[in-house]
């Protein structure tokens, strides 16, 4: 019993002696790990590796996600305890998940900061476990795929988001959090004819013949309709999903560094992603949490079922596969 736990566990994201199960130390206390996962370097075993960037260079307007893996952390505590709801399975005490914690990188010398970063995933992805990614700018999604393309070619990219992220920038070198998609079409990253890119609603000239549901589009054919004709794109195909929280509307996640009104509800981008189930999701990441500018923490809790939802998604595929 959760009441009875709580009594004698404490800072399970270090003492417990499981990767597996809920944890039942109170929300209020203890060390603060996603999920309560136990804080680990070893990867051996593992399915996920849960890691953060705490990358803040680029974002347009308002500065803070750096600040965003660590206000993720402190609101998954409130989910630790029960499966996640409406999946039918415990991805808790089903797969071996782990917090691997922050990237390391010198903040003096941001031109090395994409190499770290990717290098950081490869190391990860070449253990055999997925990484779900809390960030940070919506920029550190360009390193990781470039470690994910390693490994599984171009893959299909699932985009929740306000903007395209695609205008025109040749310059690989450049660290710009509005055009790293573009650089990932134009370097055989990702394949645009396969991906979507879901609650867009800012304009841009060129959008490198990516799928677009727009924000209307959600609004008015309603999120089970979303899901199946994401599903029908994407296909069998390698999936890599990233979710800026910018996607939602500021209503519901008013702490990010470039909000725009009429934006997707928390309620349909939940009934999106669990009508994605078997997806073949081989990793995603949650950006552009600002939490300086939500003071309710509202936009830290969106972005924590993020990343369960992610989880659940990652699980619901292999535990399918598995005879």
């Amino acid at each position: 019993m959760a009441l009875e736990d709580a009594k004698h566990q404490v800072d399970t994201a270090f003492t417990r002696e499981t990767l597996r199960g809920p944890s039942f130390e109170n929300t209020f206390g203890g060390a603060n790990s996603f999920l309560r996962r136990k804080y680990s370097k070893d990867l051996e075993g593992v399915d996920i590796a849960v890691t953060g960037i705490p990358f803040d260079h680029s974002v347009t307007n308002r500065p803070g996600t750096r600040l965003g893996p660590r206000a993720i952390r402190e609101a998954s505590a409130l989910q630790a305890f029960d499966p996640p709801y409406g999946w039918g399975y415990d991805a808790l005490r089903e797969l071996t998940i782990v917090d691997y914690g922050d990237l390391a990188f010198d903040y003096a010398r941001i031109s090395d900061f994409p190499d770290t970063l990717t290098q950081h995933i490869r190391g990860i992805l070449n253990a055999g476990a997925a990484s779900i990614t809390l960030g940070g700018d919506h920029y550190i999604s360009f390193p990781i795929l470039k470690a994910y393309a390693e490994k599984y070619g171009p893959v299909s990219l699932l985009q929740f988001d306000a903007h395209t992220d695609t205008w025109a920038d040749d310059d690989m070198d450049r660290i710009d959090h509005g055009t790293m998609f573009y650089k990932a079409v134009k370097l055989g990253l990702v394949d645009p004819a396969t991906s979507v890119q879901v609650g867009i609603r800012t304009e841009n000239p060129d959008t490198l013949g990516f799928n677009i549901i727009d924000a209307r589009e959600v609004h008015e054919t309603g999120p089970v309709a979303v899901a199946r004709k994401i599903r029908s794109i994407l296909g069998d195909n390698p999936v890599y999903l990233s979710f800026d929280i910018d996607g939602l509307d500021p209503a519901f996640a008013p702490g990010t560094g470039t909000p725009v009104w009429g934006g997707l509800t928390s309620g349909q981008a939940s009934i999106i992603l669990r009508d994605l189930a078997g997806i073949n999701l081989v990793g995603g990441d949650i950006v552009e949490v600002s939490p300086p500018y939500d003071t309710t923490g509202a936009t830290a809790i969106a972005g924590a079922h993020v990343a369960t939802e992610l989880i659940c998604l990652w699980g619901w595929t292999r535990r399918r596969a598995t005879p």
